[in-house]
């Protein structure tokens, strides 16, 4: 009876002690069309993967002033930006037709957390200390 529960004891300690399996299906991030919702300083983007492309469809909100008047116009923008992933949980974005100097940056972009739908982000722009951290939602495949 003692070497049955001594087999039980060492059997339940190994199997307990087993690593954990990791499925690796971040792949479904690389291609597809997802979200960004609106947050504080920006409005909803719209972001369609194709291989090596990011297209990135978002309205902006600009002032028009005159001597007498301010006046507000949402205006809707279109960007597209190479997109090389290093690994699943790590990419870089680069504008294709930069119009400022801050548009010729690299954005570094980590994958911080993954769900079934979505990833939570952090993003750098170049080497600056400026990030950013936002979700992104699968819409589509």
């Amino acid at each position: 009876m003692k070497k049955i529960i001594s087999t039980l004891l060492v059997l339940t300690i190994l199997i307990s002690c087993k690593e954990p399996v990791i499925i690796d299906n971040n792949n479904q991030f690389k291609t597809g069309v997802f979200k960004i919702p609106a947050g504080k300083g920006y409005s909803k983007t719209i972001i369609t993967r194709i291989d090596s492309l990011q297209i990135e469809e978002y309205t902006k909100t600009i002032s028009i002033s005159t001597d007498s008047i301010v006046k507000m116009r949402k205006e809707k923008h279109i960007d597209t930006l190479f997109i090389k992933w290093k690994n699943n949980f790590s990419y870089t974005l680069q504008m294709k037709n930069p119009k400022t100097s801050l548009d010729k940056d690299k954005i570094f972009v980590n994958i911080n957390k993954v769900t079934d739908s979505s990833y939570s982000f952090t993003a750098k722009i170049g080497y600056s200390k400026y990030k950013q951290t936002g979700t992104v939602f699968k819409v589509k495949n």
